[in-house]
């Protein structure tokens, strides 16, 4: 089994293009599985539907959340369709095994003010902060995660019509828009901090660091960390808060669902609509404070 695990991530690290932090997820769940095996004294070829129902509850027993539970049912499938392609396995007995529904949780976004606050903050006199701010700019501006970020090309972007080429999950190409705001500091960093930070060495990401390597998703993590420290927000900012603020913007300012799902690089809109809820939300309590016959006064 182990043997058959490391062909696969293999596969996928070298023939799909995963990322390794992708990869590594799919390693450790198939070594759970594995372990889930071992305690039952099945082989991997043994697992029929039945069987299968035992590892939901093998994972429920750990404790793990339902979107935990999807994602290495995910794994699962993907890691059988595999063995049924090297002839290993007959079929795939996770295909039948529905995947637990998601509790929907509110994304958490930044308003307006703040966001001016956290951009104020790189000092673009310098070639870390000029970069810094670019992070920003792109990752607001664009909508893009993080991981899509850190892998952005001077060749992907195109000044004239102000849009990236970006190549999501699963290899997806999509074109994002960005900003006049964004184009000013990318001509800028282009043109001044990441030569400074490259210091002659030639590189093909757009996003470097005083190594003269492209960033690391960690290392953007770590540079937002240090930003928001130096604001006076009380509030734990993440990268990927910076696309749902995104989305929530723009349906603020009524921008098509459909539209907005094309942005993200959705395969489904329900991964979209959940903005809506956040969006109406805040309608509600634009109303609430707005509306003259809102609060009766005696």
């Amino acid at each position: 089994m182990n043997k058959l695990i490391d062909k696969f991530i293999l596969q996928l690290k070298y023939e799909k293009n995963y990322s390794d932090y992708t990869c590594k997820n799919y390693y450790e769940d198939l070594i759970e599985y594995n372990e889930f095996l071992n305690i039952e004294n099945i082989k991997y070829n043994d697992i029929n539907y039945n069987l299968s129902l035992n590892y939901l509850i093998f994972l429920n027993k750990k404790n793990n959340s339902k979107s935990s539970i999807s994602r290495k049912l995910s794994t699962l499938r993907t890691f059988y369709k595999y063995l049924v392609k090297e002839n290993k396995v007959q079929d795939n007995p996770f295909l039948l095994v529905s995947s637990p529904k998601k509790d929907k949780r509110i994304p958490k976004y930044i308003n307006y003010n703040d966001i001016e606050e956290i951009f104020n903050i790189p000092d673009i006199n310098t070639e870390l902060g000029q970069r810094d701010r670019l992070i920003l700019e792109i990752l607001y501006s664009s909508g893009v995660r993080v991981s899509e970020l850190v892998n952005i090309k001077l060749t992907d972007i195109d000044y004239s019509k102000k849009n990236i080429l970006i190549l999501g999950k699963g290899n997806k190409e999509r074109i994002v828009s960005f900003g006049e705001y964004a184009l000013e500091i990318i001509n800028l960093y282009v043109n001044n901090g990441r030569n400074i930070l490259l210091n002659g060495i030639s590189s093909e990401y757009l996003i470097v660091g005083k190594n003269k390597k492209n960033l690391t998703t960690r290392r953007v993590e770590q540079i937002i960390d240090d930003i928001i420290k130096k604001t006076s927000l009380k509030i734990n900012v993440t990268p990927h808060m910076f696309r749902h603020t995104f989305a929530t913007h723009l349906l603020d300012n009524g921008c098509d669902l459909l539209v907005v799902q094309e942005l993200l690089g959705h395969e489904s809109l329900a991964s979209t609509e959940i903005y809506t809820h956040v969006s109406n939300e805040h309608l509600r309590d634009v109303y609430f404070k707005c509306h003259p016959r809102n609060n009766r006064k005696i």
